[in-house]
């Protein structure tokens, strides 16, 4: 076999037909959850304005400096391939005056983000993420709701050994005078950590709290919390979440060393862990980002939200054996033994398709030996032969291809049969 002259480009992923049975069960435990909470879908352009995710996002985050996909286009714009949800649907609220609606304003998003970062397990340089966001509210049971729905999907999904992990990253009241603390903790450790992190001490020094390096282990492990820093409200906020939690009685882990990549982030950050893929537990991320309307040239508008991988998922999905998901096969399949025969399984066929029955037909002249073969890799429940002998006769028999057994059926009776046998199923 000669060399493909074309493969998918690194960090992208073709989902087989094989791989949608998890797609499919993904997007209906969404459907179905969003639902029950309220949330109403808000479909994004896949490029915004550059300026966008500079400003939201944040200058001196690694998505902003390292990763996104940015060109100009035909007119001179400088367009930027969506690297996230939450800046657009901000986007989207304030130019199309959704401040109006009723509060909090609750969307989802399902689509394509892309950022260019290293491939792995479960990360690619184009994958589809699910998003919600529920805007205009501070309430902290609002933090709780979102995070109920990230919990009920991956609990709904079979996940193993659920749990959060929470943190505050304070607000714009508190937070600067926990900076200069860290800022000055580091300073003593300049020589142990990596040169990102140097980095970060002066664009983003809460990023510095996140490196996964090991020789920033140590320095992490013994920086200052931001928990003994809070103000008086984010105390309250975060207090008043973990009682809703410990209500629910959700599993959680206050991690001091979780923040968020995004400038946005404000009061409570989390993430979803779960038994998956190799090291890293987090199914997903997200948290409260007051501050965002904000640094995109709104007035200030409170939100939270949260955003998952949906190939993170199929992969831990596929990692837990015990998990069954069904394909859905097609109930019947046609057999042609006959050029005559065909015109008759091409009508009867469309009439079973429109009553949403799945079926099969032949194609080809192929023998009924390798049609039969097709019928069995297939996994269609019944098949039906017809060529010369059943037109003369105007009737067919239906093989029960799991059991040893057959029935004879008029050509006006097919339709009703397998409409009764799909409608069974």
């Amino acid at each position: 076999m000669s060399k493909l002259q074309f493969t998918a480009p690194k960090g992208v992923k073709d989902v087989l037909p094989e791989e949608q049975p998890f797609w499919h069960l993904i997007e209906e435990k969404i459907l179905n959850i969003v639902k029950a909470y309220g949330y109403k879908r808000l479909i994004l352009p896949i490029f915004e304005d550059t300026g966008l995710y500079a400003r939201g996002v944040g200058q001196g985050t690694d998505i902003v400096e390292k990763e996104m996909y940015t060109f100009e286009d035909k007119g001179g714009n400088s367009i930027t391939l969506r690297p996230e949800f939450t800046a657009g649907v901000m986007r989207a609220y304030l130019q199309h005056g959704m401040a109006s609606l009723p509060k909090p304003v609750k969307v989802w998003s399902f689509g394509p983000v892309f950022r260019y970062e290293r491939p792995q397990a479960g990360r690619f340089r184009q994958h589809t993420q699910f998003n919600v966001e529920a805007l205009g509210e501070q309430d902290p049971a609002l933090d709780f709701e979102v995070m109920s729905i990230a919990y009920q999907l991956y609990d709904e999904l079979g996940f193993k050994n659920l749990s959060f992990q929470i943190n505050s990253i304070g607000c714009p009241e508190c937070r600067p005078a926990y900076l200069e603390k860290l800022k000055e903790y580091y300073n003593e450790h300049t020589d142990e950590i990596c040169d990102d992190c140097k980095k970060r001490l002066k664009t983003n020094p809460l990023r510095v709290l996140d490196c996964k390096k090991a020789q920033c282990q140590n320095v992490i492990e013994n920086a200052p919390p931001i928990s003994k820093h809070l103000c008086g409200e984010c105390k309250e906020h975060f207090s008043t979440l973990k009682f809703y939690l410990d209500g629910a009685g959700y599993k959680y882990q206050i991690n001091h060393r979780l923040v968020r990549g995004l400038d946005y982030y404000t009061k409570t950050v989390f993430e979803v862990w779960a038994q998956g893929i190799g090291a890293q537990n987090a199914v997903c991320g997200g948290g409260r980002y007051d501050g965002l309307s904000q640094a995109i040239g709104g007035p200030p508008v409170p939100g939270v939200g949260f955003a998952s991988g949906i190939e993170r998922i199929v992969l831990t999905l596929q990692a837990q054996q015990d998990i069954e998901i069904k394909e859905q096969k097609p109930l019947v399949y046609f057999a042609v033994q006959s050029e005559a025969a065909k015109p008759f399984v091409v009508q009867i066929v469309s009439k079973l398709r429109r009553n949403h029955v799945p079926c099969i037909v032949a194609f080809g002249s192929r023998s009924l030996k390798a049609q039969m073969r097709e019928a069995n890799k297939r996994g269609v429940k019944f098949t039906v032969v017809t060529g010369e002998e059943e037109l003369n006769k105007q009737k067919v028999h239906v093989k029960y291809m799991e059991e040893q057994k057959e029935v004879e059926l008029s050509f006006e009776e097919i339709v009703d049969f397998f409409v009764n046998k799909n409608n069974d199923d």
